[in-house]
């Protein structure tokens, strides 16, 4: 396992940035980004307090293979108390930005208090910031992350932020980063931009260190990617239709979510599941997926990038 050892506290309220050790104590307790982030949450935070407060506190956390080459070895989790639900939220995410947090040389950051006016955090490496986000509030994730990476004259470094829905406290509001990578369960964005915090920033230059023993960690992650690659799902299912090749199944069984959550069946499922995005297309000949596409560190390779027919939304 790897840990930087180190967490950033930001103090919202004050406009204050503080670095403190991980208690590796309780790393070792609570094993995983979801584990350790809810033990800091459950001992920082009264049960009873408004998700929405000043009071609460909202905690990026990585876990101990982030960074590292194991498979999945890219995903970071948020943590707050849920505006949607009133219990703990741990939404995943995945892409780039948890490993650039930990190569940036952190495990965690935890937020507390609200900011007077919207502000970003921005690491580059040891150097961390709070900057002004005035420019930014109103925009969408994608915008957000173009204006920051063009700004900070840096094509590389990751972003998590909130758009218009968690400004406006949509109660299950996502934080994305990666332009397309969502912590989008239980409205953590809401809780984000109850803080008038509309991103983070991250740069890491520093690698990932301190495994004990690299020769045996390689090893055994070379075996269990082996395992991913011959299981039936993981390495034949996903792979070749990404997550999206539930939607027939479970619009059969009348669990898919349409309509706002009004419908349980969708009438046009078949027609953009993940069997028709890889079928070619009558009009043309070819196909909506254009390529695979892999978080950081892992070989299962879920993610998708299509093309949608260009005359499909002319009226």
């Amino acid at each position: 396992m790897s840990w930087a050892g180190k967490i950033l506290r930001v103090n919202l309220t004050a406009g204050t940035v503080k670095s403190e050790p991980l208690n590796t104590e309780w790393a070792r307790a609570y094993i995983g980004s979801r584990g350790l982030g809810s033990k800091y949450l459950v001992s920082e935070v009264d049960p009873k307090v408004d998700p929405l407060a000043p009071e609460n506190k909202i905690i990026w956390a990585t876990g101990p293979l982030t960074g590292t080459m194991a498979s999945t070895g890219g995903r970071y989790t948020v943590i707050t108390k849920s505006p949607l639900t009133g219990a703990i939220a741990c939404s995943n995410s995945g892409g780039y930005w948890g490993a650039e947090l930990k190569m940036a040389g952190w495990d965690m950051i935890i937020f507390e208090g609200k900011s007077p006016k919207p502000v970003y955090l921005y690491i580059n490496d040891d150097d961390v910031e709070l900057r002004d986000a005035s420019h930014l509030w109103g925009q969408s994730v994608w915008k957000t992350e173009e204006a920051l990476k063009s700004s900070l004259q840096d094509p590389l470094v990751r972003v998590s932020s909130i758009g218009k829905a968690g400004e406006n406290g949509v109660l299950y509001a996502a934080v994305v980063n990666d332009l397309h990578r969502a912590a989008g369960r239980s409205g953590v964005g809401t809780v984000m931009g109850s803080k008038n915090l509309k991103a983070i920033a991250v740069r890491g230059t520093k690698g990932v260190g301190n495994i004990r023993d690299p020769k045996a960690f390689m090893k055994t992650t070379f075996e269990k990617k082996k395992i991913l690659a011959e299981n039936a799902v993981t390495g034949q299912g996903l792979p070749a239709y990404g997550t999206q090749v539930l939607m027939n199944v479970i619009n059969e069984i009348g669990a898919l979510p349409t309509r706002n959550h009004r419908d349980v069946q969708f009438e046009g499922a078949k027609d953009i599941s993940a069997e028709a995005m890889v079928t070619p297309r009558e009009s043309d000949g070819k196909k909506h997926l254009v390529t695979n596409q892999a978080c950081f560190g892992c070989t299962i390779a879920c993610g998708r990038i299509s093309k949608m027919d260009e005359n499909h939304f002319t009226v």
